[in-house]
């Protein structure tokens, strides 16, 4: 059923890829020799035949090269930028071969550049407006009841309704659920027009006479004890399986697995910055950052410290104990913007509104953040980042690892001297449990991209701070 449509529909996607190919081809030698040069092939420096004598290396090694960048893998699932980024770096490394062979094995060095990076260019854009189209075409033929993916769901539980609700949401993906196999909930419920059809046990009297694609074990953790007899009776079926895993209680975030020497181990979480290439281009960012910012922003803290002198006796830089990377204190460096008090005193409590301690220009300069300018210099010495989850002290970090779940997740990577939950308005007092989340997120989703995104944002929204004191 499906299986067949998918190896005819792959098939037609070769095919396609092939005619796209030698079209854009075609169209980039009549557009640079015709369009760009204004002159008759004959007058050329190589001949046509040798131009298109190429096509019988080019097709095939194009071909072999989309199928290693995974181009003609399921696309039911798949983001269309992600579908758009195989298709470029599939073309990437095609024209980066067809380079080093023609200049470098074969050494033909007038066959004309032009052209190639137009054929690039072309083949790029075609082979994407292929996908477009199609995938218009099946939503509509999907619509109409055709080429569809029949899903029966075992087991009734969180990660079932999880999964139902996604395909429930995205109907362009194909799927049509069966039904619903779970012993513990009667026969006939509902979810969201879905209905129970049975216990575990009729598995074995659907499966032979059924016309499924696939069977998505969604068990619930209690009923795990079932999972090798339902597998073994899928097996044997001969039908695609699929396993969805109800952790969500137990790791509430996106896990991913490594293979440990044929063992699938599930890491519960996953940390770009764990990777020692990202730590060594994180921290060459973090040392060009803060080298630039104390340089560049010198004579302005130059003036801030001149005033935070004038304006009350005491230090100019103030230093707090905060809780950094792998919980390790370090001390925090800030311009003085309240009075001179005593380490108690100072430990007790948070800020609040109209706080008689701050100073007159310390009110601006928590306002605006500029008291943070110093903390550069931790950033210089590795104890923070330009970009991370802001550090707390350390009383407040122990509390807020017994009331806030996940709390001490943050603490994974450096803090940062601004960060996306600041960006995003969580700053002074304002919801921890959200600003969690934004930390963890953006722990999660690391990349420079990011960075830089929030290092921009911040200087049109992190800076002034309406709930400092």
């Amino acid at each position: 059923m499906i299986k067949d449509n998918q190896k005819v529909f792959n098939r037609l996607h070769v095919l396609m890829d092939v005619m796209i190919t030698v079209a854009s081809y075609a169209l980039a030698y009549v557009i640079k020799i015709y369009i760009i040069d204004g002159r008759s092939p004959e007058v050329g420096v190589l001949p046509v035949r040798d131009y298109f004598m190429v096509l019988l290396f080019l097709v095939p090694g194009y071909v072999i090269i989309y199928f290693l960048c995974n181009v003609y893998g399921p696309k039911r699932t798949v983001k269309r930028r992600h579908e758009f980024f195989s298709i470029f770096q599939a073309n990437t490394l095609g024209i980066a071969f067809y380079i080093i062979i023609l200049y470098v094995v074969i050494q033909e060095i007038n066959y004309s550049r032009w052209m190639m990076f137009i054929f690039y260019m072309l083949n790029i854009f075609f082979t994407c407006l292929s996908r477009v189209v199609l995938r218009s075409m099946l939503r509509t033929i999907r619509r109409k009841g055709y080429n569809l993916k029949h899903v029966l769901v075992v087991g009734y539980s969180r990660a079932a309704e999880q999964y139902i609700d996604r395909l429930l949401w995205n109907p362009q993906w194909g799927y049509k659920i069966a039904g619903i196999l779970d012993d513990t909930v009667p026969s006939g419920t509902l979810y969201k027009g879905i209905k129970v059809l049975g216990r575990l046990d009729n598995l074995e009297v659907i499966l032979p006479y059924s016309e499924l694609d696939e069977v998505a074990i969604a068990l619930a953790l209690k009923d795990y004890d079932n999972l090798e007899h339902v597998v073994n009776v899928c097996e044997k079926s001969g039908v695609h399986t699929k396993f969805i895993p109800d952790y969500n209680s137990v790791i509430p975030t996106r896990p991913y697995t490594e293979d440990l020497m044929g063992l699938p181990v599930i890491n519960i979480r996953y940390v770009p910055l764990s990777n020692n290439g990202n730590k060594v281009i994180k921290r060459t960012m973090d040392l060009i950052g803060s080298v630039c910012g104390i340089v560049i922003i010198s004579p302005l803290m130059l003036i801030l410290a001149a005033l935070v002198k004038i304006s009350s006796p005491g230090p100019v830089i103030f230093k707090q104990e905060r809780v950094g990377l792998h919980g390790k204190p370090f001390y925090m460096y800030k311009f003085r913007s309240m009075e001179q008090q005593s380490e108690e005193e100072e430990k007790k409590a948070w800020t609040v509104r109209d706080d008689p301690r701050v100073t007159g220009i310390g009110k601006f300069m928590r306002r605006t953040s500029l008291d943070e300018l110093p903390q550069l210099f931790n950033i210089l010495k590795g104890d923070m980042s330009m970009v991370g989850p802001r550090p707390e002290r350390p009383l407040f970090v122990e509390r807020f690892r017994e009331e806030i779940p996940r709390y001490m997740v943050k603490h994974q990577v450096r803090p940062g001297l601004t960060g996306w939950a600041q960006v995003n308005g969580f700053r002074g007092d304002t919801s921890i449990k959200k600003r969690i989340d934004f930390d963890i997120f953006y722990i999660e989703n690391w990349t420079i991209g990011f960075d830089i995104k929030i290092i921009f944002l911040t200087f049109f929204t992190g800076f002034v701070n309406k709930n400092a004191y």
